[in-house]
């Protein structure tokens, strides 16, 4: 039989042959590049920085036993680790600060704490956070980073304060402090001290137990107290708006750490319903207790949690 590639092929003959050498040349080249990309994909992995194993707080209940805790402000700001060359976001992305704001923090040594500006300043904060050039910008002397652990350190929680407040007193940074923690008599006096954070423009209160080793997770080692509870959810998808809404977001469906998944519509501004936080992003939402199916009652957007 003759090669296809001679003059006295069949043309059909010639045409099956062209045929199989083009699947083959796709085969091959869809193949490499699924390859190519399975590495690409790989080493933008193992560049992808993880997120810092952190301490997260549970909410207050009505009997909490004051007299086992340290209590301190909860800050509106920026959840920021130290993992002792660089400074990160929760989601163990980098922070791009000055160098030298970084240049006060201890080498080799991780820090816990918050960024922040004043109360009600969170969205500014936010905003400077997430320019790219915004070393330089001059609003970076307002922020303070505020300590509240010292991952990894033995002791209790209330020694572990003790080591921060000598570490700080050794850095001797102004915009480097020591979360103030109180001892409270009783229910009445966390109260009162709730009412007075919260006429103030502060969130809440934040309570963590004095005896506590250094812990990760979610834990009833910290609990929050705030006049509205508030968690955190992720977007899975945009539900279309109706009437007014008809044409951009009506709602985010969002899913908890449980599973359960609801919609979120109320809160949202007309902005951010025309360009609504993407799927996949972490929101947080207030409510005001659970329904009897344990899903949030009255749940309304508050703000995106993870800024990079």
């Amino acid at each position: 039989m003759d090669h296809p590639y001679s003059a006295q092929a069949e043309p059909t003959a010639r045409r099956r042959w062209l045929i199989r050498q083009t699947c083959a040349l796709i085969t091959w080249t869809t193949r490499r590049a699924a390859g190519l990309s399975g590495v690409s994909a790989l080493a933008a992995a193992a560049a992808q920085p993880a997120a810092p194993a952190l301490l997260l707080a549970r909410e207050a209940g009505p009997q909490v036993r004051i007299e086992h805790y340290l209590v301190s402000e909860k800050l509106d700001g920026v959840r920021a680790y130290w993992d002792g060359m660089h400074l990160r976001f929760r989601s163990g992305a980098l922070l791009a600060a000055p160098d030298w704001f970084v240049a006060a923090l201890p080498p080799g040594q991780a820090l816990d704490g918050e960024l922040w500006l004043a109360r009600g300043q969170f969205d500014v904060l936010s905003g400077l956070l997430r320019q790219t050039q915004g070393r330089d910008d001059p609003l970076w002397r307002a922020v303070s980073y505020h300590l509240f652990e010292l991952p990894g350190a033995p002791g209790s929680f209330e020694r572990r304060v003790q080591m921060l407040q000598a570490l700080v007193a050794e850095r001797r940074a102004a915009h480097l402090r020591v979360s103030t923690q109180r001892r409270l008599a009783d229910q009445t006096a966390l109260r009162r001290w709730l009412d007075e954070v919260v006429a103030g423009g502060g969130e809440g209160l934040m309570l963590h137990r004095a005896d506590a080793p250094y812990v990760t997770g979610r834990s009833e080692v910290l609990l929050k107290l705030k006049p509205l509870a508030d968690a955190e959810a992720v977007v899975i998808a945009h539900l279309p708006g109706k009437g007014r809404h008809a044409g951009r977001l009506g709602a985010l469906q969002v899913r908890r750490d449980d599973g359960r998944v609801f919609a979120l519509g109320s809160g949202l501004s007309d902005a951010q319903r025309e360009l609504p936080p993407p799927v996949g992003s972490t929101v947080v939402y207030r409510y005001r207790g659970l329904t009897p199916t344990g899903l949030p009652r009255f749940a309304t957007f508050w703000r995106v949690q993870e800024l990079p």
